[in-house]
This record gives C-alpha cells, structure tokens and sequence, in this order.
C-alpha cells in the first residue's frame, strides 16, 4: 500500500447503512492504513479496486477486552472494495484472492473476521468462501453501540 493508494481508499463513501466502513484522512487513519499491514489490490489494468489487511488491524476493538481474539495460528483479515464495486458479484473471488495472498504471506492454520451482524451480505459472502460463525459481541464507539459476528476458515480443511 502506498501512500496514493492509502488517499484514494480513505476517501472512499460507502452509503448507509455501510457507511460506518468509511474512513478518514485524519493522521491516525493513515498512519494506521500504511503501517505495513494493509494491502492493496489492483485489477489486471492497474486500477484499484480493494484492500485487504491482516493481524490486529483487522479486528473490531470491543472484541480485545472479551478475549475474543485469541490464537496465534489463526490470522485475522480485514478487507474493502471499491464501493461502486460492491453487490455486483465479484465478491468471492476478492476474498479468495485475500485468503491466497494471507495463506502464502503469512501461513496461518486459519483465518478469522469480523463482520457488523447487519451486514447480510458480507456475512453470507463469507459463509460462502467457507467460513462460520463462531460468536457475537456488542462494540460500543461513542454512543453507538453495533453488534459483530465473528466468523473462522480452518484453512487445513
């Protein structure tokens, strides 16, 4: 990820109720996004069209304080496409792809993520990429508080 890439991502708008994906160019989301955990992901023409991110980066930070991210052969993977790109069918072989590039990078016996419980989509994207819920938790941020799901691959499997 560089640092153009970084600009384009954090500007992107993902309307409601997604939005609570977008993000900001305030230094501490940048810093964050190009701290060497964030990947970025091009079509064949070059053209950005995603990002994946692994490790603790990529979890929901409500879920810490419950022990709800434990294991150190189970990686965590965040991930995001291009809003205009999204609910056109493209999805599975996103996160197939970032499940690859996770798998050669880093080697982990599995993978996890976490998904806002309203997000239907996503989470039966996910369980169609082969992974299943393993439990749920409430995240509070400021005086919202959101229910996440949080979904494991074995990935020997």
């Amino acid at each position: 990820m560089d640092e153009q890439q970084a600009r384009k991502i954090v500007n992107w708008v993902y309307e409601p109720p997604y939005s609570i994906y977008n993000m900001t160019d305030d230094p501490e989301d940048m810093q964050e996004i190009l701290d060497g955990t964030y990947f970025s992901v091009l079509s064949t023409e070059g053209e950005l069209i995603g990002f994946f991110c692994y490790g603790q980066n990529a979890q929901v930070p409500g879920g810490r304080p419950q022990g709800l991210y434990i294991g150190d052969d189970v990686l965590d993977i965040g991930l995001g496409m291009r809003p205009d790109l999204t609910g056109k069918g493209k999805g599975l072989g996103f996160v197939q792809a970032g499940l690859a590039f996770g798998q050669a990078t880093y080697a982990p016996s599995g993978f996890r993520l976490t998904v806002a419980a309203f997000n239907q989509r996503a989470f039966t994207l996910y369980t169609q990429a082969g992974f299943a819920r393993t439990t749920s938790f409430l995240n509070k941020n400021g005086e919202t508080e959101r229910e996440f799901i949080i979904m494991e691959l074995d990935w020997r499997k």
